[in-house]
C-alpha cells in the first residue's frame, strides 16, 4: 500500500498519512506525492477543498529520520520538501486537517497553514526543532506568533512544550475537539460544506483573511537556509547524536 493515500469524497479531496508503522514519518517520496496532489487541485474544479489525515493515534511523527538530512538539504534548494511547503502556503483550496494523536515537527507546522484544524482529546502537539539544534520551519516562525501570540508560539517552537488538544485549542491552534470516533465525519462534512459554496466568492473570502502569502514564502525560504546552515553545526551533530543513542537505548 501507498504510504500517502489520495482518494476523493465527493468534492473533497483527502490526502491520508498510511505508514502507522513508522508513526507516519514523512519520505522525501510522500513529500513529492502530497505537494502533487495539492498543486493538482489548484486548477481542478472537480476539487473543493483538500484534507489532510492520519491514522488512528498517530496524525505524523515528522521527517523520516533515514530521509532526514536529504529532506533538509532539499528545503534549502527546494527539493521534494520544498515543493510541499509552497504547496499548502500557496494552495488555492481550503485546507482542513483531522489531527488523532501525535503530531510532531512538520506535522504540527503543517496546521499553521491550514483553514481548519480539527482535533481528536488524545491529540497532542511538539516541535522539538530547537532541542535538536534546529530553527523552526515551514514559516512557522511567522505564523504562530500571529495566530497564537508571542509567548505560546515561543513556548511551541523554542521552549518545545507538548500542547495536548486542549490547549492547542485556547491557543488558537486548532478550532475544536472532537471524539476520535466522530472526528473524520465532522471534518469531511466541514471541507464538504466549504466544497458546495459558490466557488469565487470562497476563493477571495479565503484570499482576504490569509492575506498575501508573499512573506510566507519568504520566511520558508530564510528559515530553511538557517535549517540548513544548522543542521550541519556541531550542536546539532551532538544533539542528533543523543537523541539516537537515547532512543537505541
Amino acid at each position: 500500500m501507498a504510504d500517502i493515500e489520495v482518494s476523493r469524497e465527493g468534492r473533497v479531496q483527502i490526502i491520508r498519512f498510511n505508514r502507522a508503522d513508522k508513526k507516519n514519518a514523512i519520505t522525501r517520496a510522500m513529500y513529492k506525492t502530497m505537494a502533487d496532489a495539492l498543486n493538482a487541485s489548484n486548477d481542478d474544479a472537480d476539487i473543493g477543498a483538500n484534507v489532510l489525515f492520519g491514522q488512528p493515534e498517530v496524525f505524523t511523527s515528522g521527517n523520516d529520520l533515514v530521509d532526514f538530512m536529504a529532506v533538509a538539504t532539499g528545503a534549502e534548494h527546494g527539493g521534494e520538501v520544498g515543493e510541499y511547503l509552497k504547496a499548502i502556503a500557496t494552495g488555492k483550496k481550503p485546507l482542513l486537517a483531522g489531527v488523532d494523536g501525535l503530531a510532531v515537527g512538520v506535522g504540527v507546522t503543517t496546521l499553521l497553514h491550514c483553514d481548519l484544524v480539527y482535533a481528536s482529546p488524545r491529540a497532542w502537539m511538539q516541535t522539538p526543532f530547537v532541542d535538536l539544534g534546529l530553527v523552526p520551519e515551514a514559516g512557522s516562525s511567522l505564523l504562530a506568533p500571529r495566530s497564537m501570540g508571542h509567548q505560546r508560539a515561543f513556548e511551541l517552537l523554542v521552549l518545545g512544550e507538548r500542547f495536548s488538544a486542549e490547549k492547542a485549542e485556547r491557543a488558537g491552534m486548532i478550532n475544536r475537539v472532537v471524539e476520535a470516533h466522530d472526528l473524520e465525519e465532522q471534518v469531511l462534512d466541514a471541507a464538504s460544506k466549504l466544497a458546495a459554496k459558490p466557488p469565487q466568492a470562497l476563493a477571495l473570502s479565503r484570499q482576504l483573511i490569509r492575506g498575501d502569502r508573499d512573506d510566507v514564502v519568504a520566511r520558508i525560504l530564510e528559515e530553511s537556509a538557517l535549517f540548513a546552515q544548522q543542521l550541519k553545526s556541531d550542536e546539532a551533530r551532538n544533539a542528533f547524536m543523543a537523541f539516537m543513542n537515547k532512543k537505541a537505548g
